[in-house]
Parts: C-alpha cells; structure tokens; sequence
C-alpha cells in the first residue's frame, strides 16, 4: 500500500492450492514495516503451505519468539546484531527438517559411509558439511550472549523513542518526504528530499561524517511501485542517541544548500 504496508487481503486471493511456500520479512530493510508475520503464518497453514520468515531486521530490534509465530523456518544474519558478516542462523522445525535431504556433502554430515551405503548424521549435523565457520560461529555466539544480557523490552522503546523524534524532525523539515509510514517501524527511517537523487543526499551526508545507505535496498520492484529511483535509509539502533538524529537533520539542512 502507499504507506507500505502488506495488503492482507490481496495475499488472501494468493493463497491457493499451488502455494507450497510462503517467505516473507518480518521488517522490511527497505522501509522499515513490521509485517504481520503471525497471522500471515496462520493464513498460509490454513492453506496447506509451510512459512519461511526473514528475519534478519527483527532479530536486532526485538525479541522473537519462533513457537509463538507458528513459523516453519526463521532466518537471520548475524552482521545484522553485532557480530562478523558470513555466518547466520536457520531455525527450522524438526519434523521438517528431518525430512530434507542434506543439500551439500562433506564431512562430519555422515554418520557412517561404505561402498555399501551411507547414512546421514543427526540434526543439524545434517546440514553441516566440511570445516564450519568456527569464528563466525564463536563471535555469533558472544554477540547473542551480549544481546540477551540487555533488556530488551526498554532497547525496543529506546528505538522507538528514536524513530518518533526523528518522524517529527521530518515533520518540520521542508522538502523531505518519507517513503513507508507504516503503523509499525523498526529500525529504517527511509526518505527522500524532493527533487534531488538520493545517491547525491548520501554523498554530501558522508563528507560530513553521517553514514547512510542509498539505492534501492535490494528491493527493486517496491521502488518501481512508488516510481523512484531509491530512498536515503537511516537505521537506529540500540547505540544511537537523539543526538545522532540532530546531526543527521543538521547534515540535511546543510546539504540541501548544495543541492537545491
């Protein structure tokens, strides 16, 4: 929808016999929806389809909890929520999972091999061929430690908090449009001053020190719905301050001189 929204209603015609899998984000890196994964799970099992959900921009911004979501897979990066890029996670059920094949060969996903035959290892050895990612993995691990230390519950209205004040800074801010004003954001405060490219926004930002990410996000065909080129994207996080909006309204204004 205009404001970025999933159309529920839209995904209800989709959902026939022909549909084996449903994959959805939970946030959208683009424009920062937080979809309506739960019911969107209930609504493809009712269908007889299984749900993949992409997690990888709510992991960082709330807590998660895969049983109640009903979701037959989750998965998420672990660059994403403090750790190396190159390693991840993949919750899948078991039952599921114990009936699909390994998708790779290699050590230590055999249990037992011969001319004879082979048998597979358990779960998730299964999946796990060759030498693994162990630094990846032992980082991955220290960055979840560090997460489920802190309370979570008061990191979500820090964000929050975060995200009010910089719509409202928006508000005052002539020329700016924001792209996805969904009820629910987290974590992508995407926007656009009018009439200049984003790819120009990002560069002056940069020079003064305030580090954004332009384009299309990956998301080439929600761009081509709204007939833009691409957005400027700020991303809060649990380290941001009111500060860092400051400077990043500041950096606009300054910019803006430059541009228009």
């Amino acid at each position: 929808s205009e404001n970025g929204e999933l159309e529920l209603e839209a995904y209800k015609v989709l959902l026939d016999e022909r549909v084996k899998l449903v994959a959805v984000g939970h946030v959208s890196n683009a424009l920062g929806t937080v979809n309506p994964v739960k019911e969107i799970t209930e609504l493809a099992h009712k269908a007889g389809a299984k749900v993949l959900i992409d997690g990888a921009q709510g992991v960082p911004h709330f807590d998660v909890d895969v049983q109640a979501l009903g979701c037959d897979f989750y998965a998420f990066s672990g660059h994403k929520m403090y750790a190396p890029t190159g390693i991840g996670v993949l919750y899948g059920k078991e039952s599921l999972l114990e009936q699909m094949p390994p998708y790779h060969g290699g050590g230590e996903m055999i249990k037992t091999v011969s001319f004879e035959g082979t048998t597979f290892n358990e779960l998730p050895f299964k999946f796990e061929a060759g030498t693994p990612n162990i630094g990846g993995a032992v980082a991955l691990a220290a960055a979840v430690d560090y997460l489920q230390a802190l309370d979570r519950t008061a990191l979500a209205a820090h964000e929050a908090a975060l995200m009010q004040y910089a719509h409202d800074k928006a508000g005052q801010f002539d020329g700016l449009k924001r792209i996805g004003c969904a009820k629910t954001i987290a974590g992508a405060f995407s926007f656009l001053l009018e009439g200049v490219h984003p790819a120009d926004v990002g560069m002056l930002l940069d020079q003064q020190g305030i580090a954004v990410r332009t384009g299309d996000h990956c998301a080439q065909p929600i761009m081509k719905q709204f007939g833009i080129p691409g957005t400027v994207r700020a991303s809060f996080a649990l380290y941001n301050t009111f500060e860092d909006i400051d400077a990043l309204f500041a950096g606009l204004a300054k910019a803006k001189t430059f541009l228009l």
